[in-house]
């Protein structure tokens, strides 16, 4: 039956370990060749420690810099309504001026005509969106340390 299928299957790998002892050599030693190495590198490169920082109040935020100051964002979804309303009368008394575009060429128009108090915001997806600047893009990046 079972058992007997079992132990001639258990037989057959033993021979062809026996007879392969390269190949089942490699097998063996390239994990730990790899795992040396791993362990090799990681020490080369220890783990930096940061001190923790008290929590410190900032103070109140200096509006005056923001007076007139316009943020672009495409395109206009109900997940991009809902966090530029967030991001404009949330966080600040007046709010900021907020404008919804159709396309992102609409949004490069725009911050051609208001290049100094322009700041353009395109949504990718719900979870990653990028800055335009009248002059320049910038990415939203996470930062990611190594364990």
């Amino acid at each position: 039956g079972v058992w007997r299928q079992t132990r001639a299957l258990l037989f057959k790998n033993c021979l062809i370990k026996c007879r392969t002892k390269k190949s089942s050599v490699q097998e063996v030693l390239f994990p730990l060749f790899f795992l040396f190495w791993l362990i090799l590198m990681s020490m080369m490169h220890p783990h930096r420690r940061y001190e923790e920082m008290a929590n410190t109040d900032l103070g109140p935020l200096d509006t005056s810099v923001l007076v007139n100051f316009v943020i672009g964002y495409t395109p206009p979804t109900a997940m991009a309504r809902e966090i530029m309303k967030k991001v404009a009368f949330d966080n600040f008394e007046d709010g900021l001026i907020t404008e919804e575009y159709l396309s992102e060429e609409e949004l490069e128009e725009a911050s051609f005509l208001k290049p100094s108090n322009f700041v353009g915001v395109v949504f990718k997806d719900s979870m990653s969106y990028q800055l335009r600047f009248h002059d320049s893009i910038a990415m939203s990046s996470i930062y990611m340390e190594s364990r």
